[in-house]
């Protein structure tokens, strides 16, 4: 009778145990979804996951991609949005201008003018902000230069346009350069105009 009595626990233990596991299935799976689907909308509300961000809404972007190896490869990108777009991840480094050392927000705009436009822009931001002509931002095309209040006075950062209210910037020491959007509330706030370079409107070239 106690061996009967002994197999009967058994039997229902290993009953209960799989039982718990059909019923924790479907909770694990809908936590993964749901993850899945808060991380998408960090993504698309902060764009702050420069490469994950980049991916997820390239197709949307309307963006210029350098041309394909069958043409040349040592052909340069002709717009600066695709060329800072070769640096997303790189890190932030205050006074950086180039890939090797990092960028700030004003020395990847440079360099991304003189190496796609051939125009050699001048280093800060507010002074970026008097090159080219000015455009309101119902106006705004890929590679204008837009530009924003971050530090309590106008035109103290600058990121590079792409489309569809999305833009590409070195954001600040220990981040890296990313695409955001623009309609997010902190940048709405502190935008506070665009640029639109033309190769006579920069200063002298090297």
């Amino acid at each position: 009778m106690i061996v009967l009595s002994r197999w009967a626990r058994l039997a229902l233990c290993a009953g209960l145990v799989a039982l718990a596991g059909c019923a924790t299935q479907p909770r694990q799976t809908a936590d993964a979804s749901s993850n899945h689907l808060l991380r998408d909308s960090y993504l698309l509300s902060t764009q702050a996951d420069p490469l994950g961000a980049w991916l997820d809404s390239k197709d949307s972007l309307a963006i210029d991609y350098p041309r394909s190896s069958a043409q040349n490869t040592t052909t340069p990108s002709k717009t600066m949005a695709s060329t800072a777009l070769r640096f997303l991840g790189v890190k932030y480094r205050y006074g950086g201008d180039g890939p090797g050392e990092g960028f700030d927000c004003s020395g990847l705009v440079a360099y991304a003018a003189e190496k796609s436009l051939g125009l050699k822009l001048p280093r800060t931001a507010s002074s970026q902000a008097q090159e080219g002509i000015s455009v309101g931002r119902n106006e705004l095309r890929r590679g204008d230069l837009v530009f924003f209040n971050t530090l309590g006075r106008r035109f103290s950062h600058v990121g590079i346009y792409l489309g569809n209210q999305k833009f590409v910037h070195a954001p600040r020491a220990g981040a890296a350069i990313r695409v955001e959007n623009m309609d997010i509330s902190y940048w709405r706030k502190r935008y506070n105009g665009a640029r639109r370079l033309k190769p006579e409107s920069a200063t002298a070239r090297r």
